[in-house]
């Protein structure tokens, strides 16, 4: 995948004290953490016939087209949250920050690579079964069962026909005549 030519990074700049040098080789400092690209950013990545397999480049973009999971789009600040009245220092804060982030994914991967091929294939294999419980055995009792009341439901239609419509709406009819006025004294 690449990116257009108008996207940008965030950068934080996670150093100690000693990062106010000037740097003399003309190099860029080295940043720690990188914050993520924004919607509109992805939006603007142009792929090509040759897809790089990779961690950073996922080849199926949307993963939650139906928004399943939106509960769990939890950031730090959705859990940790220092008033005004109390505070750390920036550097805590900062690096408590960039370590919730980076614990949060690198386990949520390895539970994954533990947890989803064994998930998969037992997902897999109940709705397989359950489909085939469904389609072979379900759905030809139901139609059997419905051929064999056919007369059932016709003479039901006739009874609601026949007795209870009139019923009802000749009572509906007499309840109608009901009105009620509401008067302040």
């Amino acid at each position: 995948m690449m990116k257009g030519d108008d996207s940008q990074e965030v950068e934080i700049d996670l150093g100690d004290s000693s990062d106010n040098e000037d740097f003399d080789n003309g190099e860029e400092p080295h940043t720690l953490w990188k914050a993520p690209l924004a919607l509109e950013e992805e939006e603007n990545i142009h792929t090509t016939t040759m897809v790089e397999i990779s961690d950073t480049k996922p080849l199926i973009n949307v993963r939650d087209p139906r928004g399943i999971n939106d509960c769990l789009k939890v950031t730090f600040e959705d859990v940790i949250a220092e008033p005004v009245s109390v505070r750390s220092g920036d550097r805590v804060w900062i690096w408590s920050n960039a370590l919730f982030e980076v614990s949060r994914v690198w386990i949520y991967r390895i539970v994954t690579v533990l947890l989803a091929i064994p998930m998969s294939i037992i997902s897999g294999l109940l709705f397989a079964i359950l489909s085939c419980f469904h389609i072979w055995m379900v759905g030809p009792c139901i139609q059997c069962i419905l051929i064999g009341t056919r007369w059932l439901q016709s003479l039901w239609s006739v009874v609601l026909g026949v007795i209870v419509r009139p019923f009802l709406t000749s009572a509906g009819r007499c309840y109608g005549g009901f009105s009620i006025h509401l008067a302040k004294e």
